[in-house]
C-alpha cells in the first residue's frame, strides 16, 4: 500500500476516516476482504495469498483499523526477513506493532485508528518512532507522514479530502451515497497515471511486469458502527463493495 489518507475529528459522528490505496505487482495473488484468519475472529481485510497477511484490516467489534505502508531505510537481512503482512493483524489485536526485535522486518509505516484517534509507527530498519496524529487531515506515503509541503500526492489530495464533506451518518447507505466526494477522490479523481500528483498509478516494468494501484479501501470508525468499503482497481476497475456493515445484515 502506498498512500493512506486519514481524517481525525473527535466531534464528528465518525471521529476517524481512513482511505488506503494498495500498490503492488499485479501478479501477486490476493483475495478480497473477509474474515480470513481463524486466530483473528471478527477481523476483516484483504489477504495476501503468498504470505498470508494483509495490508489493511478492520475489527468492528473494537472498533479499530490498521493499515501498513512500505517504508524507506535499511532492509532486513534476507536470511531473517519475514513478511510485514502480519503487522496489521497484530496491531488490531494488541494495539500496536509487535514487541521486541523488529529487525526481521523491512521498513514500514503502521497506521492504527480507533475511537480515541490515530497513531503512526515508523520503522526504518534501525529505529522505531511513534506519533499521535492531531485533529485534521493527514497523508501518509512511503517516505512517511507528509507533514510539510513537497510530496505532490499529499500536496494535491490532502486539501481536497480536507474540504470534502464528511460521509453520511447512515451506515446502511450505498457506497457512493455514503461517501460522497470521498469516493471519487479515493479512486484517483481522474488524474492520469503519469501525473506526479496521482494517487492511483500504473507502471510498466521490465519482463512484462506491472506495478499498479490494485485496490482502494475506505473505513469510517464511529461509536454506532464501522463502515468499510472496497474497490478493485487495476485494468478493469470494479464497483464499490460494502464489506461492513455486512450487506443484508444492517
Amino acid at each position: 500500500m502506498c498512500t493512506v489518507v486519514v481524517s481525525v475529528d473527535p466531534g464528528r459522528w465518525a471521529p476517524v476516516l481512513l482511505v488506503g490505496v494498495r500498490d503492488e505487482l499485479s501478479t501477486r495473488p490476493t483475495r478480497g476482504p473477509g474474515e480470513h484468519w481463524p486466530d483473528s475472529p471478527g477481523v476483516y481485510g484483504g489477504v495476501d495469498l503468498r504470505a498470508g497477511g494483509t495490508w489493511l484490516a478492520a475489527a468492528p467489534g473494537l472498533p479499530r483499523v490498521a493499515a501498513l505502508l512500505n517504508g524507506h531505510g535499511t532492509p532486513a537481512h534476507h536470511d531473517r526477513r519475514i513478511s510485514r503482512g502480519g503487522i496489521p493483524l497484530h496491531a488490531i489485536r494488541e494495539g500496536g506493532p509487535p514487541d521486541g526485535d523488529l529487525s526481521r522486518y523491512d521498513p514500514f509505516h503502521l497506521v492504527l485508528g480507533d475511537l480515541d484517534g490515530v497513531r503512526l509507527w515508523s520503522w526504518d530498519g534501525t529505529r522505531l518512532s511513534q506519533d499521535k496524529l492531531p485533529e485534521g487531515t493527514h497523508v501518509m506515503v512511503n517516505s512517511g507522514w507528509a507533514r510539510l509541503p513537497g510530496d505532490p500526492r499529499a500536496d494535491h489530495f490532502g486539501p481536497l479530502f480536507a474540504a470534502a464533506p464528511a460521509p453520511l451518518a447512515d451506515l446502511g447507505a450505498e457506497p457512493g451515497e455514503f461517501w460522497g466526494e470521498w469516493a471519487g477522490l479515493a479512486s484517483g479523481a481522474g488524474l492520469p497515471f503519469g501525473d506526479p500528483r496521482a494517487m492511483v498509478v500504473r507502471h510498466e516494468m521490465s519482463g512484462g511486469l506491472v506495478y499498479a494501484s490494485l485496490s482502494v479501501t475506505m473505513v469510517a470508525l464511529g461509536s454506532d458502527g464501522t463502515r468499510y468499503d472496497f474497490r478493485v482497481l487495476g485494468d478493469d476497475p470494479g464497483p464499490w463493495e460494502r464489506v461492513l456493515p455486512r450487506p443484508g445484515l444492517g
